[in-house]
């Protein structure tokens, strides 16, 4: 059987085999296994970690003979990693024990105590997720796009000043209350991104990565917040990692402004890709991000679980 452990995730060992999985995972896929919110979940307790080990030997709730004896796994051997909560669950198997039936046998376990409607992230659009979402009822809800450009970026072709905006960095001690309330107008139907609060957002400034510098501001003449490029630098990517402007400027070129203000300063920082996540519905700005050079790279989509009258599954 397949055996499904809680764990601390302030348990360092238990913590290590988990991110053990995710590191694996991603070295082998290209992508992370878990997106960030929901580690920043995990960390604040809103959300719980597992990791999937081989048990003994013996048959699943509908008499299938379970993983373990068939791939001859040592019993308590780590094979796979789970987060769930919320109304989620995110699960991964670790590479070298993929195509034996380990995802089958743990999404199944986890579904017998899961809420009725329930969401599943596949990040890179993986096939395997594709076939467990068929056998299991879950249908694709959404699709995000991960976008990137080779830096240096070709010249921008607009200046803020000309667009009648003036643009400078976060200051977290005057600015964090108006970016709350701005980023939650901005993206009022999106589920994760317009439910971020203050203390998220400190969360995120506690991050190695964040400078605040690269967290860029646009006021009007006025002095109005009215739209930020949140850009994230690892190493040589740079991530916008969030955009938005406020609905007033629609058609006033603010977006494109912002993003060739951002791509600058990715250029100045060293980055030497710019990648970002948008939704494949959101026509706006995937035509934008087109129209400055960027190209697909991956593909993420979640699944969404309606109430299935076999509970079983």
């Amino acid at each position: 059987m397949t055996v499904l452990t809680a764990i601390n995730p302030t348990d360092a060992t238990r913590r290590a085999e988990f991110d053990g999985v995710a590191a694996a995972a991603s070295a082998a896929d290209g992508y992370s296994p878990f997106n960030e919110q929901s580690l920043f979940d995990v960390t604040a307790g809103r959300r719980l970690p597992h990791l999937i080990t081989a048990g003994p030997a013996g048959a699943d709730a509908d008499g299938d003979a379970t993983v373990a004896h068939v791939v001859g796994a040592v019993i308590g051997a780590v094979v796979g990693a789970a987060i769930t909560g919320l109304g989620e669950i995110d699960l991964v198997i670790a590479p070298l024990s993929r195509r034996h039936g380990h995802g089958t046998a743990a999404l199944q376990e986890l579904l017998r105590t899961a809420p009725a409607e329930l969401t599943a992230w596949s990040h890179g659009d993986h096939p395997g997720a594709r076939a467990l979402a068929a056998r299991f009822h879950f249908v694709a809800a959404r699709t995000l796009l991960e976008m990137r450009l080779p830096l240096p970026a070709p010249p921008a072709v607009q200046n803020a000043a000309s667009a009648g905006f003036t643009i400078g960095p976060f200051a977290p001690e005057t600015d964090t209350a108006d970016w709350v309330a701005l980023n939650a107008l901005v993206f009022a139907e999106h589920p994760e991104q317009g439910a971020l609060t203050a203390d998220d957002l400190g969360a995120r400034q506690a991050e190695p990565w964040f400078d605040s510098g690269d967290f860029l501001i646009a006021r009007d003449r006025d002095g109005r917040m009215v739209g930020y490029n949140w850009l994230k630098v690892e190493g040589d990517i740079g991530e916008i990692y969030v955009l938005g402007v406020h609905p007033d400027t629609a058609g006033a070129g603010l977006g494109r402004t912002l993003m060739n203000a951002g791509l600058a300063r990715l250029d100045q920082r060293g980055a030497t890709v710019a990648a970002l996540y948008v939704e494949a519905d959101s026509l706006g700005p995937v035509h934008l991000y087109r129209s400055l050079g960027f190209t697909d790279h991956t593909v993420d989509v979640q699944y969404r679980r309606m109430d299935h009258p076999d509970r079983s599954l």
